[in-house]
């Protein structure tokens, strides 16, 4: 059978109030009797019952963290980060996948409720059809690369903003005027705020990307490649193309590479993301790196400083260019680009 409080406590000789306090490392009690009945509980196989501290506590020790899906190489490093956090801190984290599925973000969401979780933390970027479900059960929300008004919400973001500003900047400088946006979703905020960006740094020099030219996506390589098709048959057609992620990337790269173009000589691409394969596609993938890591680790910090009673603002985290080999000076006129 396994070991009790009130086990521990006969063979101490002390009360059963004593032995918890004890094992909680309450100053109360006399630091000699405290180090007795500690090293009791050890000799014994003392194990404390999770049940028990949770209704004494009224916590769990454990975070919900809801993901679209774990295969997206970005969320999977931002997992990495909340997991590693939450262990340093001796929490747990309960993982529900999505797929992408607003109903199974719905469900997920009930099911940490009837997990008692201390906190949640979510990835979606549709957390605004389910966020009055997350408010309801009156603990820390963390949302990641999103924001929702609301008494428990806090948020970590990537500045997606700065980031488009950054890549639209970067190929005026190479001599691009022809670019066009493959997108996320239409509902992806994060989507717009980087095509927004890119089309402020173009407004500065007088152009911008034409309503043909942004082409919807879903953050797959399967719809960047499609996309890219689409964009590569009309004439003109953009000689670079800025991408949601570098997912979306990757499709456009098999895309124009099946055309029989060559990138960056004829048309420039530009990732978003910075996920470990970026490096490894041929060519190796200019993109804009966001913290994925850190913010894992920033936001389950936040949720500690909440749970904690501390004071917790929103973290806007600036990525930044990293530049490899898919893009290139324009030659020739920018205003004339045709493939064939």
């Amino acid at each position: 059978m396994a070991v009790s409080i009130k086990d521990i406590a006969r063979e101490a000789g002390v009360s059963h109030s004593t032995v918890s306090r004890a094992l909680a490392d309450s100053p109360l009690v006399n630091p000699k009797t405290k180090a007795r009945i500690q090293q009791l509980a050890r000799e014994m196989g003392y194990s404390p019952s999770a049940i028990a501290r949770a209704m004494a506590t009224r916590r769990t020790r454990t975070v919900g963290l809801v993901v679209t899906t774990i295969a997206d190489p970005f969320v999977a490093e931002i997992v990495r980060g909340i997991e590693e956090m939450a262990l340093d801190h001796d929490y747990n984290v309960i993982l529900c996948s999505s797929n992408d599925d607003p109903d199974r973000e719905l469900n997920a969401v009930r099911t940490l409720r009837e997990k008692w979780v201390d906190a949640v933390i979510v990835t979606s970027s549709r957390v605004g059809s389910f966020y009055e479900e997350l408010a309801e059960i009156q603990v820390p929300v963390v949302l990641i690369n999103n924001q929702q008004p609301g008494d428990y919400s806090l948020s970590v973001r990537n500045d997606d903003l700065y980031g488009g500003r950054l890549v639209g900047e970067y190929l005026i400088g190479l001599g691009h005027r022809h670019i066009a946006y493959i997108s996320g979703r239409e509902d992806t905020v994060s989507s717009q705020l980087r095509l927004r960006g890119c089309q402020e740094a173009l407004a500065q020099i007088g152009a911008s990307i034409p309503p043909q030219w942004i082409v919807p996506g879903d953050g797959g390589p399967a719809a960047g490649e499609r996309a890219a098709r689409q964009l590569l048959a009309r004439s003109p057609c953009p000689t670079a193309i800025f991408c949601y992620n570098d997912q979306t990337a990757m499709g456009a790269l098999r895309g124009a590479k099946d055309q029989g173009i060559v990138i960056p000589g004829d048309l420039s691409v530009v990732g978003y993301d910075d996920i470990t394969a970026a490096a490894y596609l041929d060519p190796p993938l200019t993109t804009v790196a966001q913290a994925k890591y850190e913010m894992g680790r920033h936001a389950m910090h936040m949720a500690l400083d909440r749970l904690a009673g501390r004071d917790v603002r929103d973290v806007l985290l600036r990525p930044g260019l990293v530049l490899r080999a898919s893009c290139a000076p324009l030659e020739g006129d920018p205003g004339s680009a045709t493939h064939t």
